[in-house]
């Protein structure tokens, strides 16, 4: 069985994370960082060291135009609206603050797909690849325990998306090729992930996961503190901080 992947690589831990393991169970990996507008360009030079660390294809796709779209986001509209500091862990379970940018990942899994049903489509088409010997998988680090309550990370999302681009794509109409959109984060704390991180030799010290883009990362929003916390819990020094 061939088994091609496209991950969606953020240069973050949990993306880093995913990654590795997918390279671990034999996919045939490629990565791809999306340009969407962001605030800063640290996490797409982390994607690169990381792709690069681990061997790994990388595309990095501009699309900054999708900032004008989703504009109602700190993230992408840093002018407008602040970065909320020190919310504690109910709070992030509780509401969905103003760094989440509209259906990012609705978009991205959606670019994702298309490259990725390309390559399908290539190997059984240029290349007389069997329709019954390949795999289409979609890696995505979504996380629905220690997150930011942003309803694009929750199960119930993938299943619809998985039952979308099967319905919406050649491979899944003609072919009968289903998109695996796998998500082997999305029930792990961020204490596991950390431990994960560490157990399968992942480049967890190249990762950035701050979502301001300063030398060093803020330790105050949302991505920080939760990255902090999940280490603490598994009682692990973070490999991308100086060590005390």
């Amino acid at each position: 069985m061939k088994k091609i992947g496209v991950i969606l690589l953020s240069g973050g831990l949990d993306s880093t994370t995913v990654a590795a393991q997918a390279i671990q169970g034999g996919y045939e990996l490629i990565a791809i960082t999306l340009h969407y507008g962001q605030t800063h360009s640290k996490e797409i030079d982390a994607a690169s060291v990381i792709a690069e660390k681990l061997g790994l294809i990388h595309k990095i796709i501009d699309v900054s135009f999708f900032k004008e779209l989703a504009w109602y986001s700190a993230l992408t509209s840093p002018d407008r609206f602040q970065v909320p500091p020190d919310r504690d862990v109910d709070e992030m379970a509780a509401t969905i603050p103003v760094t989440y940018v509209p259906l990012r990942n609705t978009f991205f899994m959606t670019m994702a797909a298309a490259y990725l049903e390309s390559e399908i489509l290539h190997h059984i088409e240029g290349e007389g690849g069997s329709p019954n010997e390949v795999e289409a998988s979609l890696f995505i680090a979504a996380n629905a325990v220690d997150y930011s309550g942003y309803p694009d990370c929750r199960p119930e999302f993938y299943d619809s998306v998985r039952e979308t681009l099967k319905l919406g794509s050649k491979i899944g109409t003609q072919y009968d090729i289903p998109f695996d959109v796998q998500t082997p984060l999305i029930a792990l704390s961020k204490a596991e992930i950390a431990q994960l991180s560490i157990d399968i030799g992942a480049p967890t010290e190249l990762t950035w996961s701050c979502y301001l883009g300063g030398e060093t990362p803020c330790g105050t929003c949302d991505s920080c503190v939760l990255r902090a916390n999940g280490f603490a819990e598994a009682g692990l020094e973070d490999p991308a901080l100086p060590s005390q």
